[in-house]
């Protein structure tokens, strides 16, 4: 008996998820900054169970910008996509909670709009692929460096969420 609730409580375990262990780095773009879209933005996320762990409005500094979409530096809209970023204040943000990366992708939407579905933040507000709002992570190693860029290690807040019992098992 005791070796049988030993190993139901094994597979339960291994079964559990730490809603804690993945965050997300979101960041409105200019053009959902200046649309007035923070707060309906972050109602999806809050909305879906997502806690928000750090934010902040700045104008991200060309480094910064340039760092961060290192990886598209050879395509032909780089430099303007650079451009664009800085041309405003964006609201950086960090999101904690169970599969945040692949949720976060899919509350955004595609990244080109008219592909994507109604009910996501891309499909709602947006229409074309260079106004397309927002910038969500695309893999949990991806949104560790984004967020090591955007935020120093006392600006991210850990607590215990007062809604995780009504949200996790």
């Amino acid at each position: 008996m005791v070796a049988t609730l030993l190993s139901v409580f094994s597979v339960f375990a291994k079964n559990m998820t730490d809603p804690k262990a993945e965050r997300t780095f979101i960041a409105i773009k200019p053009d959902g900054v200046q649309r007035g879209l923070i707060g309906d933005i972050i109602k999806r996320f809050e909305q879906k169970g997502y806690k928000l762990v750090a934010g902040k409005l700045m104008w991200a500094p060309k480094e910064l910008l340039m760092n961060h979409y290192k990886d598209l530096a050879d395509k032909p809209f780089y430099n303007g996509l650079v451009a664009y970023m800085a041309s405003g204040p964006v609201f950086a943000m960090v999101w904690e909670g169970k599969a945040v990366v692949a949720t976060g992708r899919k509350i955004l939407g595609a990244t080109n709009p008219l592909d994507s579905a109604p009910g996501t933040i891309r499909g709602d507000y947006c229409i074309d692929v260079g106004r397309n709002i927002c910038h969500g992570s695309d893999a949990v190693e991806t949104a560790q460096r984004e967020i090591a860029l955007w935020f120093k290690d006392d600006e991210l807040n850990d607590y215990e969420f007062a809604d995780k019992k009504w949200i996790y098992e």
